[in-house]
């Protein structure tokens, strides 16, 4: 029995980058044996071991064969027959087909120092197109290594393409591509994984709506880059640059979805685009099931973006109104996201990327000021009169506040 440490953890360790997960492989052993060892096994369709200390995972060597469609339509076979060779030449790229054996000896058949050293995501063999889910992989991974200049070889590009064409993207689980998806956007650089199936003719098929709003127009003078799509991954560029949460990346990549739906006679102008895109947010977040705290912010920052752009220019009223849709106070965080989600928007154009954006500053703090702001409730006052009591004293607090505020920033 041999064991190597394999994928992303030899990939990682070669290119000094912190590595996160150890997995391994395991030649010459059967089930029995590593259960024996104190192994625990946890793999339901191929046998995968959980170390009993480190727990982690230990996969005994396989090959595998195409019977259906989408990532899971495989039948594995195990065998303490199965090579480290043939266990290897299964894996998607060649810098995720390396091992190394417990002296540190890197096994690398398929070339993946080289690879990495001339920065190129190459697929090991053309059975790259028999897993759907490889596309989507290979976005994620450019994203993640784009900052130390990775690219796509041409020709696994071009089967990226063919598996696009094939329909095979259609067999992978919501799940699933969500999964993917929260990862790519947690990547410096999470733009690129859109910019990439976008190329491959992926991006159509799950994100239609994002697709749709490149090549249309906007007015030069608020967007000098012109093109709804590239502004959408300039904004997306922004969230990354400030390092905010993947909730407020995903609500950047919907606030303009509107926008692919404005008729043709009324651009480069885009009048009632938030409203517009209320129905294209939803249909993204059902289909990939987008969980329910994603979708909210979301579906608020597609309709409410405006209202920060013109926060210095709103009525009191308007301003409370926005806060209590926002929930701003049983859910204090959502006036965070929404407001950096409304900061990526404003950056996220041509020759705006460092423009002041005082807004988000100054819509976080009323909102925290605000809630510590304690109003007394006359006697005799019950049910919607409370309410209401409540409104005109905070619409007087907001409108000071902002009277104050925009002296201090001469607004």
């Amino acid at each position: 029995m041999k064991i190597y440490l394999v994928g992303g953890a030899v990939r990682d360790q070669l290119l000094d980058r912190e590595v996160i997960e150890r997995d391994y492989v395991v030649v010459g052993a059967t089930p029995a044996q590593m259960i024996a060892l104190g192994y625990q096994q946890v793999g339901k369709d191929f046998p995968v071991f959980l170390h009993p200390e480190s727990k982690e995972e230990y996969a005994l060597a396989r090959t595998e064969r195409k019977n259906g469609h989408g990532y899971q339509g495989f039948d594995f076979f195990t065998s303490p027959e199965v090579t480290l060779e043939q266990d290897l030449s299964r894996r998607d790229l060649t810098i995720n087909a390396m091992a190394m054996d417990e002296d540190g000896n890197i096994t690398d058949l398929f070339h993946g120092t080289q690879d990495l050293k001339n920065r190129v995501l190459r697929h090991v063999s053309d059975a790259f197109i028999e897993d759907p889910l490889r596309v989507l992989r290979v976005a994620r991974f450019t994203a993640r290594y784009h900052n130390y200049g990775f690219q796509i070889a041409p020709k696994t590009m071009q089967l990226m393409q063919r598996i696009s064409d094939s329909g095979e993207l259609s067999h992978i689980s919501a799940e699933r591509v969500w999964k993917e998806t929260v990862r790519a956007l947690a990547e410096n650089d999470a733009d690129v994984y859109f910019s990439v199936l976008r190329e491959c003719g992926a991006l159509k098929q799950w994100f239609p709506e994002v697709d749709a709003l490149f090549g249309v127009p906007q007015r030069a003078e608020y967007h000098p880059e012109i093109d709804c799509g590239i502004h959408t991954l300039m904004s997306l560029q922004q969230a990354c640059k400030n390092n905010f949460s993947t909730i407020v990346r995903f609500a950047v990549l919907c606030h303009d979805l509107g926008k692919a739906l404005t008729p043709a006679d009324v651009l480069p102008r885009h009048i009632m685009h938030e409203q517009r895109g209320i129905e294209p947010v939803k249909a993204l977040c059902k289909r990939l099931k987008v969980p329910r705290d994603f979708q909210q912010l979301a579906l608020k920052v597609c309709e409410y973006h405006l209202l920060c752009h013109q926060l210095f220019q709103l009525k009191a009223s308007t301003i409370l109104k926005l806060l209590k849709s926002l929930d701003t106070f049983r859910k204090p965080e959502q006036v965070i996201y929404f407001a950096q989600a409304c900061l990526c928007d404003a950056r996220g154009r041509l020759n705006f990327e460092e423009k002041p954006y005082p807004q988000a500053e100054v819509l976080m703090h009323l909102a925290q000021q605000l809630a510590n702001y304690k109003i007394e409730i006359p006697e005799g006052l019950q049910g919607k009169a409370i309410a209401e009591h409540l409104d005109r004293e905070r619409s007087r607090w907001i409108a000071d506040f902002m009277k104050e505020a925009k002296q201090t920033l001469s607004v």
